[in-house]
């Protein structure tokens, strides 16, 4: 069994190319020909997003349909959207469609935000970097973790699930090498509903996994 490396890292954002969208219409015209990695970063990178601190909402979206649009209907639809139940970001952003073309349907007239209020599609790229620290054993991992930075912690446990093994946290497929003794580990960590915690939130429910102690607060 390897020892564990922890890496951090950093996201580089960078605005998509389209235009800025003023109402629901424009946004949704947005969302059709947008790349996926627009999709990852407004759903799946808001945590390392210094600004993002939304205690309602985990996505752009819904937090700019609620300041912004003034539309806690369509808010609250689109806060519960779990981007890591979806298969991929094709069945993401089919699903945001057909919640936009639902709201849609619903509005006799399609309001548009004040200016400096649009909503810009942007994406980033992740800079990883090795922090030096490794974890030579399991017993070890949840003193590593609780040490971790924010950003580590997603590094290691949400972004590696687009990484292979897909699906997969760092953690996860390196207790596997270890093999049956660790498999308790695994599946309580496979178990967690990560998405709506924070990172801090979820760094202190790992080291209680990891400890042996259970998951949630």
């Amino acid at each position: 069994m390897n020892p564990f490396t922890i890496n951090d890292c950093t996201l580089l954002t960078r605005m998509s190319g389209l235009p800025p969208a003023i109402n629901l219409r424009e946004l949704r015209e947005r969302v059709v020909v947008c790349s996926e990695d627009v999709l990852y970063h407004h759903f799946c990178e808001t945590p390392l997003v210094p600004l993002f601190d939304n205690p309602d909402y985990r996505n752009d979206f819904a937090v700019w349909s609620k300041l912004q649009l003034g539309d806690r209907v369509l808010a609250e639809r689109l806060g519960i959207i779990d981007p890591y139940e979806c298969t991929s970001m094709e069945a993401l952003r089919g699903m945001l469609l057909d919640l936009l073309d639902e709201r849609l349907s619903e509005l006799q007239t399609v309001p548009s935000v004040a200016p400096g209020d649009e909503f810009y599609l942007k994406q980033a790229t992740t800079v990883v970097f090795d922090t030096g620290l490794q974890v030579a054993e399991p017993a070890q991992l949840a003193a590593a973790v609780e040490r971790m930075t924010s950003s580590s912690i997603y590094f290691h446990f949400l972004e590696a699930r687009r990484r292979p093994p897909l699906g997969l946290d760092d953690f996860s497929a390196w207790l596997a090498e270890g093999g049956a003794e660790w498999q308790w580990m695994i599946e309580a960590l496979q178990a967690v509903d990560f998405y709506f915690y924070s990172l801090a939130d979820l760094r202190g429910m790992l080291v209680r996994i990891l400890r042996g102690e259970g998951g949630e607060p």
